[in-house]
């Protein structure tokens, strides 16, 4: 009988296995990192095998992906945003294929965008 707070061993492994290939790791190189073997590795991608708190918080670590969103998704997102999934795994996606002189240009525009956009909407709150 499956119970609704069963994890989802697939979902799991597919979101971690995700951001390893945006990172660009081998499932090798992550299993180096995790101080387990490949095999191991491939189990938990594909859901055969579920892993320690101590494999779950490093790999949080590794994979830079909070142990909420490995487990179940929906990094910080409310139910009614799940539609928003697509959009954000592709920015992400987007900032990880960046050097880091690109990303601080990123997170500079960003910070204007942000901060021109409050100043925006206080603007249409005061009229």
């Amino acid at each position: 009988m499956h119970m609704a707070s069963e994890m989802d061993l697939k979902a799991i492994g597919k979101r971690i296995r995700f951001q390893r290939e945006q990172l660009h790791l081998t499932r090798e190189a992550l299993a180096e990192k995790l101080e387990v073997s490949a095999k191991f590795c491939a189990d938990i991608e594909y859901g055969m095998k579920g892993m320690s708190m101590t494999t779950l918080h490093n790999l949080s670590g590794i994979l830079n992906l909070s142990t909420d969103y490995i487990l179940k998704g929906n990094h910080e997102l409310s139910i009614g945003q799940e539609g928003n999934r697509d959009m954000i795994e592709s920015v992400v996606a987007t900032l990880n294929s960046c050097n880091r002189i690109q990303l601080g240009r990123v997170e500079q525009l960003l910070k204007l965008f942000v901060a021109t956009v409050s100043e925006t909407a206080g603007e249409y709150e005061e009229s």
